[in-house]
C-alpha cells in the first residue's frame, strides 16, 4: 500500500505505512484472482467444435469479400454509365467491408471462445541473455500452443487465406491513383524547357530582360511554352515539373563551376528547379548574403553559389540547374532541358552522360 498522512501532533513522523502499527487496521488484503469460470467451449466438446466453424466461417466471410472486391474491379468495366459506376463502387466497398469484418470478428471470436482465458501472475525475473533467450522462445511457444493453431487446421489454413488475400484490394487502388498511359518515373525526365524557351514570371507569363534583375533578388519562372498545353490537369502537371527560380548575384561569388556547365549561367543570373529534392516541397527562401535557398518542409538548405549544393538537411541530391543564357533582345531564354530528373530522388532515375542524355 502506498504512504498516508495521519495528522497526529503527538507523532513526529509526517506519513506512515499502511499496514504498521495501529494504522494496520487500515490495510487492505490483497483479493488474489478471481476464481477462473470455464466457458461452454471449455466442456462441451459439440460446443468447441461449433465454435471452431464459426471462426473459419468468419475467416470464409474475409475470403468471399476480397472475391466481392476483384469481381467489382476486373468484371464490371469502368464507363460513363452511372449504373455501372454505382455498381461497382458498391461492390469494392462491401467486398473490402467484408474482407476486414471477416477477419476482425474471426480473430477476436477465435480468442473469446477458444484460446485459454486464465490469467497469471508472473514475477520479474533477473535479466540473463541465455535465459532470456530459451525464455522468449518458450513464451512463442506457448502461444502458439494455447491459441490452437497447431492443432486446428480448418482455422489456421482458413486465416492463411483470409490474411493473404485481404491486403490485394489496397494494392490494387494504390496502382490506380494514377491510371496514366506513361505511369512510372519515366514522366519525370523531361520538362517543356527546351533550347530557346523564354523564361517567362508566374502567372502573367511576361518575359524577363536580364537587364531588369538586380543583384540579391530571387524570383518564381515558368516556361513561355506553358500556355500551350491543352488542359488543365496537363499543364499543372508540366507546371509542377518545369517551375523554376532565378536567383542573381554577384558573379565573383559564384564558387563552383563544373567542367561543362561554364556556360550556363549569364552575368551571375542562375537558374534552378524549384521542387525540393527530398519530398518535392516548392523551395522559395532565399537569403541573399549566405545565397542558401531554403525548403520550408524540412530545412533542406542549397548553396546556390555551389550549384545548388546540399548544404543541411535531408534532401539527398542538388537541385537541379537550368543552363540559360538570352536571345538577341536580352531575354532570358533556356539553352535546354534539365539534365536530370526534377523532384524527390528515386532509385530509377539513373545517371546522366556528359550530353546530357539519361541513362536508365
Amino acid at each position: 500500500m502506498g504512504e498516508h498522512g495521519h495528522g497526529d501532533p503527538k507523532e513526529s513522523g509526517a506519513v506512515i505505512t499502511a499496514g504498521d502499527g495501529e494504522s494496520g487496521r487500515y490495510a487492505i488484503d490483497n483479493p488474489g484472482l478471481p476464481p477462473h469460470r470455464p466457458r461452454v467451449a471449455d466442456e462441451d466438446p459439440k460446443a468447441e467444435k461449433r465454435s471452431e466453424r464459426q471462426v473459419a466461417t468468419l475467416f470464409l466471410i474475409s475470403i468471399i469479400g476480397t472475391v466481392i472486391f476483384f469481381i467489382g474491379y476486373f468484371a464490371v468495366e469502368l464507363s460513363e454509365d452511372l449504373h455501372a459506376l454505382r455498381l461497382q463502387n458498391t461492390l469494392l466497398g462491401v467486398g473490402v467491408g467484408f474482407a476486414m469484418l471477416g477477419i476482425g470478428l474471426g480473430v477476436v471470436h477465435w480468442a473469446k471462445t477458444l484460446m485459454p482465458d486464465h490469467e497469471l501472475v508472473e514475477d520479474r525475473k533477473p535479466l540473463r541473455k541465455e535465459a532470456d533467450r530459451q525464455e522468449a522462445e518458450q513464451i512463442i511457444t506457448d502461444v502458439l500452443e494455447e491459441s490452437g493453431i497447431k492443432r486446428r487446421p480448418l482455422i489456421r489454413n482458413t486465416l492463411i487465406g483470409a490474411a493473404v488475400l485481404a491486403p490485394l484490394p489496397f494494392i490494387l487502388t494504390f496502382r490506380d491513383l494514377d491510371r496514366s498511359e506513361d505511369f512510372g518515373v519515366e514522366r519525370m525526365r523531361h520538362s517543356l524547357w527546351e533550347e530557346g524557351v523564354r523564361l517567362v514570371r508566374d502567372p502573367t507569363g511576361t518575359p524577363i530582360r536580364a537587364a531588369d534583375i538586380t543583384i540579391g533578388s530571387a524570383m518564381h519562372v515558368i516556361p513561355e511554352t506553358l500556355r500551350e498545353v491543352s488542359g488543365h490537369a496537363d499543364r499543372l502537371s508540366e507546371k509542377a515539373k518545369s517551375v523554376v527560380l532565378v536567383v542573381r548575384m554577384n558573379p565573383d561569388d559564384i564558387q563552383q563551376v563544373t567542367p561543362g556547365r561554364e556556360d550556363w549561367t549569364y552575368d551571375g543570373i542562375i537558374a534552378c528547379s524549384k521542387v525540393c529534392t527530398h519530398v518535392g516541397c516548392p523551395v522559395a527562401l532565399y537569403e541573399r548574403h549566405t545565397h542558401h535557398l531554403l525548403c520550408p518542409c524540412h530545412q533542406s538548405t542549397f548553396d546556390a553559389a555551389q550549384e545548388f549544393k546540399v548544404v543541411f538537411g535531408p534532401a539527398g541530391r542538388p537541385l537541379p540547374q537550368l543552363p540559360i543564357t538570352v536571345d538577341e533582345e536580352g531575354y532570358l531564354i533556356a539553352r535546354s532541358d534539365f539534365t536530370e530528373p526534377v523532384g524527390p530522388t528515386y532509385w530509377e532515375r539513373g545517371s546522366t552522360d556528359p550530353e546530357g542524355d539519361y541513362n536508365a
